[in-house]
């Protein structure tokens, strides 16, 4: 692996807390990590409104977010899979804070320098950035990701999954999460099972967007074998049933599992629900 671009956050602390991860909606993550707060594919526009998805195309979105942006605490960073109006919307480019890292491929960091954030951090597949506070390390690896088959996949966003280590001095590894990306099932993604078979927790971008009558983001099924692929302690199904372009719903994906027999490793948020990420069972560091 790549040496990682190691980084001290600077913003106001919040008070010390287990890691947890709060679903608003679409991709759209609030994910606390000890003093860490991170926001991912940030989508904030309302139901009824519009965002782009490029060469003139639009989706609807069909929900609400859990939470409005001015409703956020202070952000260390954002975790951006790619530049999608539906993973960073009209909103997110208005409001933001243009001075906040985000982390992201070099396709949608450059597109983010274009429009005024001088602090987006590129990543290629397999590259590594990471944050420090108070002692504890936050490590982001970049994941191999394809938002759609060969024939259309040139014409789409550059899109990455990512790996999210939590560390901490005495403690070791306090948590590894898994966040899938705009991706279909492909070769490269059996190379993240075996890099990493101890994820505690896999998100998942579901929906089965389709465009053009092709899809370009895990179904159902395709939900079921990524679970195989890259299996993970807990997995959590996120984008899903929020625009108008997503057309396998939740509903398949509950049914695909449960006809897998792997309801034990699956757990449902509706939006704006907290997941309290369980703590590793380690030995204090001496």
């Amino acid at each position: 692996m790549d040496k990682p671009d190691r980084q001290s956050v600077s913003s106001s602390p919040a008070a010390t807390s287990p890691s947890s991860i709060t679903f608003i909606g679409t991709a759209t993550l609030l994910l606390r990590f000890g003093d860490f707060t991170v926001l991912t594919d940030p989508n904030f526009v309302h139901r009824h409104e519009r965002v782009s998805i490029g060469y003139g195309m639009h989706a609807t979105r069909l929900t609400d977010p859990a939470i409005d942006i001015d409703q956020l605490p202070p952000l260390d960073l954002v975790l951006l899979s790619h530049f999608h109006g539906d993973h960073f919307d009209q909103v997110a480019e208005e409001k933001l804070d243009r001075a906040l890292p985000i982390v992201t491929t070099p396709e949608a960091a450059a597109q983010l320098r274009a429009r005024g954030f001088l602090s987006s951090q590129a990543l290629e597949t397999w590259q590594r950035a990471e944050f420090t506070r108070s002692g504890d390390t936050l490590q982001i690896t970049a994941t191999p990701g394809r938002h759609g088959p060969p024939v259309v996949d040139f014409a789409l966003p550059d899109v990455m999954g990512s790996i999210i280590d939590f560390t901490s001095p005495r403690q070791g590894l306090r948590q590894r999460l898994y966040i899938t990306g705009d991706t279909l099932i492909f070769d490269e993604l059996n190379e993240i099972g075996r890099r990493y078979p101890d994820v505690d927790v896999a998100l998942v971008h579901l929906g089965g967007t389709t465009v053009v009558g092709i899809v370009v983001t895990m179904d159902a099924e395709q939900g079921v074998e990524l679970m195989r692929r890259v299996p993970a302690r807990t997995t959590i199904p996120i984008h899903y049933d929020d625009y108008d372009l997503f057309k396998s719903p939740l509903s398949e994906f509950r049914a695909r599992v449960r006809d897998a027999g792997l309801d034990d490793r699956v757990h449902y948020l509706a939006r704006g629900d907290t997941y309290q990420v369980p703590g590793r069972i380690t030995q204090a560091m001496p």
